[in-house]
C-alpha cells in the first residue's frame, strides 16, 4: 500500500491473496474480508480483533484499519471492496453507523455469505449487475446480523484522522512528532499516546511503515537506484534506509527487487 489513504476507482474488486501486516488507512470503499487459511488480525480505531478459517470482517467506509498477522502458518484471505454509493438502501448507514464488532464467527455465519463470496470469484468476466447483486446479500445479512451503532459513539476523535492524512502527505520529507503536534495544534504527548494505544506503534515505527510500503512499490516497479529510492520515500540515507527495511522483511531492498523480478520471468 503506497498512500495511507487509498482510492480505488473499481465499483467492486475482489482480491484472493496472502495476507500481510498492512499499516493503518482509510478508504471510501468498504471492505470485507473472508478467512481461507490461517489467521488474520483485523484492527479497527483502537480495538484488534482476531479471525480464523472460515471468520468474516467488514470495514465501513472511512474507518481507519489495518491488518497483522502472526506466526509462520499460511494465511490467506478473499478481500473485497465495494464503493458505497452502488447501494442506495444503505448509503446513509454506511456514512454515519459502524458495526460494534466487525467480525462474524465462523460458526455464527449465514450459508448466504460464504456462498455469495464463493460465487464471486468463480466469475470469469466481471458482471457488475450480478457482482452488486451478491453484495447487497452480504450487507443485507450484516446490518440483520451485526450490532450496528453511530460512529460517534466508536471513534475517539478527529486527530486520528487528522494524523493520518499529516504522514499521508508528508512522509516523503523530514518530519518529526513535535512538528506534527505543532502543525495539528495539539500536545505531543497526545499524539504519542494516541500512536501507541491506536496504531500498536510509536511515531517513528508508523512513519517508517509508510515509507517501506511505498518503497516496496517503488522497487518492483520502477529501475530506480535504490539510494534515490531511500531518500526518496524521506529515509535520511540508504544505510538507515536499509537497516530498517532488513527488520521489517528479513531482507535488503536489493534482494528483495530481485526476488519479485525472478517471480515476473
Amino acid at each position: 500500500m503506497i498512500l495511507t489513504y487509498e482510492k480505488r476507482n473499481i465499483e467492486i474488486a475482489l482480491e484472493q491473496k496472502k495476507s500481510i501486516h498492512v499499516p493503518p488507512h482509510l478508504h471510501e470503499a468498504i471492505e470485507m474480508i473472508f478467512v481461507t487459511e490461517g489467521s488474520v488480525e483485523l484492527g479497527v480505531g483502537q480495538e484488534l480483533f482476531h479471525l480464523e478459517k472460515g471468520d468474516f470482517g467488514i470495514v465501513f467506509p472511512n474507518a481507519i484499519h489495518h491488518y497483522q498477522v502472526f506466526g509462520f502458518d499460511e494465511n490467506k484471505a478473499i478481500y473485497l471492496f465495494a464503493k458505497p454509493t452502488l447501494f442506495a438502501s444503505y448509503y446513509e448507514e454506511l456514512q454515519n453507523c459502524c458495526p460494534k464488532i466487525p467480525v462474524i464467527t465462523k460458526e455464527n455465519l449465514s450459508p448466504d455469505i460464504e456462498y455469495v463470496i464463493n460465487q464471486l470469484v468463480k466469475q470469469k468476466e466481471y458482471n457488475g449487475t450480478l457482482a452488486k447483486a451478491y453484495v447487497q446479500i452480504i450487507l443485507a445479512h450484516v446490518f440483520e446480523d451485526m450490532e450496528i451503532i453511530t460512529r460517534d459513539s466508536a471513534l475517539t476523535g478527529d486527530i486520528i484522522y487528522n494524523a493520518v492524512e499529516y504522514v499521508a502527505k508528508n512522509f516523503r520529507e523530514e518530519i518529526s512528532l513535535e512538528k506534527m503536534a505543532f502543525d495539528l495544534c495539539v500536545s505531543k504527548y497526545v499524539l504519542s499516546r494516541m500512536f501507541a494505544k491506536t496504531f500498536h506503534s510509536n511515531f517513528k515505527q508508523y512513519v517508517n511503515g509508510i515509507r517501506l510500503s511505498y518503497a516496496q512499490a517503488i522497487l518492483q516497479d520502477s529501475k530506480e537506484s535504490i539510494t534515490n529510492i531511500a531518500l526518496d520515500c524521506g529515509f535520511e540515507s540508504q544505510r538507515t534506509f536499509n537497516r530498517v527495511f532488513k527488520e521489517r522483511y528479513k531482507m535488503t531492498p536489493r534482494e528483495f527487487r530481485n526476488r519479485n523480478q525472478d517471480i515476473k520471468r
